[in-house]
């Protein structure tokens, strides 16, 4: 794949830093396959679901608050919200209603991740899933019913990260993560439904490298041993975005 510069940036270097599925051991996950990252999906240039799923080497539920709180406290480094807008938690399976759920708010009205970690593991059970909402800011572009002006503007998103009791929805762990962080749409990213100009390219860069910075951050700063962003639909936003920029094999 040779390294394709798009309006002054360098697209190879976003498309190749990535997150990978490694070898090492994913707290007791050594050996599979990681075929979301595999699959060949032709997704007709759809936008998808983005997720960062993170392992832990023999990781106690006692543990998880923890991981919980500074992966959460990334996030304000990051272009994200200091504080947590909402905490879930999920007994057994999805399909159960929660059995604590609290709205703080976005801003000031928000919890400090320790707070609310606190708060939500009260209840801490190997059969529960704990979500947090956090804010995210991305560049987000917003284009004219004539499709002739397209303004951009730092945008947030809410994300979700989930920690996962080992028991949870028959152990949904280990395939997605001791703590799994959905991202929302991968079109900020992307953007396919506008022209490729400088103004796009340069905004398009930026939300990649805090992607890029965010997902090392979280990795790094909670500890994780092995981590690996993937999508809904199986295609991964590296191969996704070398195809945008025209990128070759």
């Amino acid at each position: 794949m040779r390294d394709t510069a798009v309006h002054g940036w360098s697209a190879r270097r976003y498309a190749t830093s990535f997150p990978r599925c490694e070898s090492r051991d994913r707290g007791g996950t050594a050996g599979r396959t990681c075929f979301r990252m595999l699959r060949v999906y032709n997704l007709g240039r759809m936008s998808d679901t983005l997720f960062l799923s993170l392992w832990y080497p023999n990781l106690r539920l006692a543990a998880m608050p923890d991981k919980l709180v500074a992966v959460l406290s990334a996030f304000a480094r990051h272009g994200g919200a200091a504080r947590v807008y909402s905490a879930t938690v999920w007994p057994v399976s999805w399909s159960e209603a929660p059995v604590f759920q609290m709205v703080y708010g976005r801003g000031e009205r928000g919890l400090e991740p320790k707070q609310a970690v606190e708060e939500a593991t009260e209840l801490l059970h190997d059969d529960y899933a704990y979500e947090f909402q956090i804010g995210w800011s991305l560049w987000e572009a917003e284009v004219s019913g004539a499709g002739l002006d397209t303004r951009w503007s730092r945008e947030e998103r809410l994300v979700r990260v989930t920690g996962f009791g080992p028991l949870f929805e028959d152990g949904t762990f280990e395939q997605d993560g001791h703590i799994r962080i959905d991202f929302g749409s991968d079109a900020a990213f992307l953007d396919e439904e506008i022209e490729l100009d400088t103004t796009a390219a340069r905004h398009a860069e930026e939300n990649v490298r805090q992607l890029v910075e965010l997902t090392g951050a979280l990795e790094k700063e909670s500890g994780a041993t092995a981590r690996l962003l993937w999508s809904e639909l199986g295609e991964s936003l590296a191969q996704k975005l070398a195809a945008r920029l025209g990128m070759e094999n």
